[in-house]
């Protein structure tokens, strides 16, 4: 019986031990879950902080590679653009060469068809010039009396200067006295061969013959200011009125030949326009 109660004295103080012993692992495992808690608090508010950033980094980054691809479309529109210019560039290069070369070509061909009427000018020009020179021997022109006149006109005249005797000469040319002025530029011509209206005296006495209607003389005085002063002001002139004269006289191949010359030689001259317009006229 002693025995009993002792037994069960202790069972129940193991009971009560045990009792202890589990209340203690209870409050420790509380304590435990209570930091488990917390830590997974903190661990929460550190994942929200994380993903916060990761959303800003990927905004930023999808921003930054939106901007990136604007600026390489930019930059392929661009170069598109430059690659097209240069295509145009090199189609109007080749076709500003192309036009180059045709042009060379033209001048080319106009440069030996103006050496070729330039020659048959000069020839047709001999022939006819010493056509005329032949007429004018045997008409006795050049031993006319009207120049002993002019030598004798020009000793009582000693006192005029050379511009007075040419403005004189010219007036009077402008005024109808031819006599008059033929005998002043004659005296222009023999007096002061130097001198800077010696050109424009020659020329005014073939416009004197050519007024006459003596366009066989005409010519030939226009001859001499093409011989003598070829880089006066009149030889543009002389040419167009040669060319003139010889049509007068029903000579259109050589009128023409020589307005060709004048048109060739002197192409930005007053003269050369109006002999383009008798050019069409023979055509």
């Amino acid at each position: 019986m002693f025995v009993m109660k002792n037994i069960v004295l202790f069972i129940i103080c193991l009971a009560i031990l045990c009792g202890c012993a589990m209340q203690q692992d209870v409050i420790a495992l509380y304590d435990r879950t209570t930091v488990l808690e917390q830590r997974n608090v903190e661990l929460e508010k550190d994942e929200a902080q994380l993903k916060s950033l990761m959303q800003e980094c990927i905004k930023k980054q999808g921003k930054k590679e939106r901007l990136h691809k604007t600026k390489f479309a930019d930059m392929h529109v661009m170069l598109d653009g430059i690659r097209e210019e240069i295509r145009a560039l090199n189609g109007k290069l080749e076709e500003a060469e192309y036009l180059l070369k045709r042009k060379i070509a033209a001048l080319e061909d106009a440069e030996a068809k103006s050496k070729d009427i330039l020659d048959k000018v000069e020839e047709r020009s001999a022939l006819n010039y010493d056509r005329i020179v032949n007429i004018q021997q045997y008409l006795n022109l050049e031993s006319s009396g009207s120049d002993s006149k002019i030598e004798t006109v020009g000793k009582t005249e000693k006192g005029f200067s050379e511009d007075e005797v040419y403005t004189s000469a010219k007036q009077a040319f402008d005024q109808g006295d031819i006599e008059a002025a033929r005998e002043g530029f004659q005296k222009i011509i023999k007096q002061y061969p130097k001198s800077r209206h010696t050109d424009n005296a020659q020329f005014w006495i073939g416009e004197i013959y050519y007024r006459e209607k003596w366009y066989e003389k005409a010519i030939l005085e226009y001859q001499k200011v093409l011989e003598k002063y070829p880089k006066g002001n009149k030889v543009p002139a002389s040419l167009l009125k040669q060319g003139l004269a010889f049509l007068n006289l029903g000579e259109k191949a050589t009128a023409r030949l020589i307005l060709n010359e004048l048109v060739v030689k002197h192409p930005k001259s007053n003269e050369a326009k109006i002999a383009k317009q008798k050019l069409k006229g023979l055509k």
